[in-house]
């Protein structure tokens, strides 16, 4: 029994860990609130339609708003959320985003 227990302990910490839910943090990171529900409709019309952007196009804009390496634009608005996300939820959020139709 000890050996299979051991077994069991060692297949559950070589499993990879669960992927992150890009249209879970999509919403919970109020993605939503400034790019719409589908990215293809902003509050505003100078925020961007994000729907259907390259994946490592946004993944990069997100990092450098997060760094301070971006500041231009309305990237002031997303600075103060981008803190809340790390770097794995902002790869998600990027595939994510990949995903949606324009």
């Amino acid at each position: 029994m000890k050996k299979l227990t051991t077994l069991v302990v060692l297949a559950i910490a070589a499993a990879p860990a669960l992927a992150v839910d890009g249209a879970k943090l999509y919403a919970e990171k109020t993605c939503n609130a400034c790019h719409g529900p589908t990215g293809s409709k902003p509050l505003m019309p100078d925020y961007p339609k994000i729907a259907g952007q390259n994946a490592k196009y946004a993944e990069r804009q997100m990092l450098d708003i997060k760094s301070g390496a971006r500041a231009n634009g309305n990237s002031a608005a997303m600075k103060g959320v981008m803190h809340l996300v790390s770097d794995e939820e902002i790869k998600a959020l990027a595939e994510y985003i990949a995903k949606l139709k324009p």
